[in-house]
């Protein structure tokens, strides 16, 4: 079956916005053509993708299964073109990002304006939480993870190390005292992440231990990374944190490492990622290079 790539990325928007008056305007069609492109799709394809009611449009459950598959079908067009050439200069549509909140607000916000610049015609859709977003069932173009790549339905490409280290301020070890061993951080208040799981350490000579807030004197959770740092900073406790949330605070002074010859075990990668099966379309590519060469090339943390 052929498909009309223009009702196809009609459906996408429309999808998206849920509203298809406003898709169509923004493809450059009246709503009247909108209207018909998307009935003859619906007819061709023998399903109703968008339910609509005089006060909504909504995804049917087709909707949801079909969007993927015409999101791959406009992206493989892309690639087509770009292949032989023919892809236009202006890249086009809306690109849905999803990334954790602490590193987005630190690293990526920042340099947003330079990237609109260079590519004033593509949206940016912006999904910012410390809590993961499932990337197909959240039609993401692309997210950024700060864990290991498990999921056999995606891929990535690394954008950077992403190191963990033990930290506190300098009035709460003042108070408290600090850590000579990590045996000593049961007598210690310890901040944890979401759930209590052990978090093993190793040393520079291959030591091994555990932070493990279940069995700290005191502990708070967080499940938030730049209040976690924030309560950090305000003295309650030591924490176990990435380098790249700590590091400007380590450089004034208002953080101290705790126990500098250990880090968190895991060989955490941040992960810039996307849904297997899509063929990696011009505004997916661009977007991650930019992020490459504006921080993982030189990440900020590791100077």
């Amino acid at each position: 079956m052929g498909f009309d790539t223009d009702a196809l990325r009609l459906f996408v928007r429309a999808a998206e916005i849920l509203n298809i008056s406003a898709a169509g305007r923004a493809l450059g069609m009246a709503p009247a053509v909108s209207s018909a492109k998307l009935a003859k799709l619906e007819q061709n394809l023998g399903s109703e993708l968008l339910h609509r009611t005089t006060r909504k449009v909504s995804l049917s459950v087709e909707g949801v299964d079909f969007l993927p598959f015409a999101k791959e079908i406009i992206a493989q067009e892309e690639a087509a073109l770009a292949a032989l050439g023919k892809q236009a200069a202006t890249i086009r549509g809306t690109l849905r990002f999803a990334a954790p909140s602490s590193f987005a607000q630190l690293y990526i916000a920042p340099i947003l304006p330079k990237f609109l610049q260079q590519h004033p015609d593509l949206t940016l859709d912006l999904r910012l939480s410390d809590v993961q977003f499932d990337l197909i069932e959240g039609s993401y173009d692309l997210a950024l993870r700060n864990a290991p790549l498990v999921d056999t339905s995606l891929k990535g490409r690394k954008l950077a190390d992403d190191r963990r280290i033990l930290c506190a301020a300098p009035h709460y070890l003042d108070k408290f005292g600090t850590p000579k061993t990590p045996g000593d951080l049961t007598n210690h208040h310890l901040i944890a992440f979401q759930n209590r799981q052990p978090r093993p350490l190793t040393g520079l000579a291959g030591e091994t231990a555990v932070f493990d807030p279940a069995s700290a004197k005191g502990q708070l959770i967080i499940d938030d990374g730049q209040s976690q740092v924030r309560a950090t900073l305000a003295g309650a406790g030591i924490s176990l944190n990435a380098l790249w949330s700590v590091h400007d605070h380590l450089k004034s002074g208002q953080l101290k490492r705790v126990l500098s010859d250990f880090e968190a075990a895991e060989a955490n990668v941040l992960w810039l990622i996307y849904p297997k099966s899509n063929v990696l379309s011009p505004k997916v590519r661009v977007f991650m290079d930019f992020l490459i060469t504006e921080v993982g090339a030189r990440p900020p943390w590791e100077a």
